[in-house]
């Protein structure tokens, strides 16, 4: 694994359930020094209530500065204007945040830092912040959500990807669609944090109170309720099979109207990280019914591992990177392809089967993905070095 080197990481807000970002990089932190830079955001905030209190809720961390949150990782929250294509104002967050990081690293200790973004918005800062080697992670299309301003975003993109000594791409057809820009570009999926999901083959872990009173079978659901999530296609299969109990459990960013009303559909909230497993252990079926766009085609879904190493049986629709575990999983469009899956599913629950799908990540698990990466890092800075 790396070891020894500081790196200044761009991506989301640290708060939050962890995702691919904090999973890698708290593993990179065991070894090496990470200055974890909060979101600067990629659309521009609205007038609702969300954006408001979002805002409130940046202004009142900046006043933070930097903290560390863990041994070798410190969180720095930055104050610039959330404008993402606007050049004048790119210019000035740019001149804002370039100085300032720096001399954080410096209060840190932090020399020749690798820069690692995870986000395509800091292609101004390439060369700004004495790195010894640029890192663009690409974990998503980011030009297709909703709200954001697409053309900027992309010209941002192709830009980082042609200044960055690596890309690193979490889906086979973002790496792809991205090589002709720079030829070090890496195909690295995503990988599963075993040892926590796995706890839901555990007889000791404690099915959460609100799914246990459920009728069976449940179909469950876990992560953000997003536009990407069909929640139509999900109504229709509540309504085709009301004996079923359909449990969604994850924060809502998107209009969730069409299931309101429904008696077995069960909006249960979003839940700590750390209960996720106890959810699992109570889903009889776990389902990933995104709607097929321009974004999901290229999206790795962490919950399809995650279920996978609970045990759970999974019916997906089909998506590229699902597919590559048509073994493990029911891949399905439409709804009465997803109510046969669910149903053949439903058989696929033995303790077997439950063990063949969770040894099957044993392979995947975060710690040999941060290898994975870490060895293409050495090898760069390896050639770097000889030159």
């Amino acid at each position: 694994m790396l070891e020894g080197h500081a790196i200044v990481c761009f991506s989301q807000d640290w708060e939050g359930d962890p995702t691919s970002k904090k999973h890698i990089m708290r593993l990179l932190a065991e070894k090496n020094t990470i200055l974890w830079v909060n979101s600067i955001g990629m659309r521009r905030p609205t007038a609702t209530t969300r954006d408001l209190r979002r805002i409130v809720a940046k202004l009142r961390r900046t006043l933070d500065g930097c903290v560390q949150v863990e041994p070798n990782l410190f969180v720095a929250n930055p104050l610039v204007l959330p404008l993402p294509g606007v050049p004048a104002v790119e210019w000035l967050n740019t001149e804002i945040l370039a100085p300032w990081i720096r001399r954080l690293c410096r209060r840190i200790g932090m020399h020749r830092p690798i820069l690692w973004t995870f986000l395509p918005y800091v292609n101004r800062l390439v060369g700004r912040l004495g790195e010894q080697l640029v890192i663009y992670h690409c974990v998503d299309e980011y030009a297709a959500f909703s709200g954001t301003p697409r053309e900027a975003l992309i010209r941002m993109e192709q830009d980082l990807i042609r200044r960055a000594h690596i890309v690193f791409a979490s889906a086979e057809q973002l790496c792809e669609e991205r090589r002709h820009l720079n030829p070090n570009v890496h195909f690295v999926p995503h990988g599963v944090d075993v040892g926590h999901f796995a706890r839901a083959l555990d007889p000791t872990t404690v099915v959460p109170e609100d799914l246990r009173r459920l009728p069976r079978p449940i179909i469950g659901f876990f992560g953000l309720l997003a536009d990407w999530v069909d929640m139509s296609l999900v109504r229709e299969l509540a309504l085709a099979r009301p004996g079923w109990s359909f449990a969604l459990v994850g924060k809502a960013t998107t209009d969730l109207g069409a299931l309101r009303g429904l008696a077995n559909v069960y909006l249960l909230g979003q839940k700590p990280y750390s209960v996720l497993p106890g959810y699992c252990r109570g889903f009889d079926v776990g389902i990933i019914p995104f709607r097929r766009n321009e974004l999901t085609i290229r999206a790795n879904p962490l919950k399809l591992r995650e279920y996978l190493a609970a045990g759970v049986p999974v019916v997906s629709t089909r998506l590229p990177e699902v597919a590559r575990y048509e073994s493990l999983v029911h891949l399905a469009d439409g709804v009465e392809a997803f109510l046969a899956a669910i149903s053949a599913a439903l058989g696929q629950r033995t303790e077997a089967m439950t063990r063949h799908r969770s040894d099957a990540m044993r392979v995947e698990g975060w710690e040999a993905r941060v290898e994975e990466f870490s060895q293409y890092i050495c090898d760069r800075l390896s050639q770097a070095a000889a030159s």
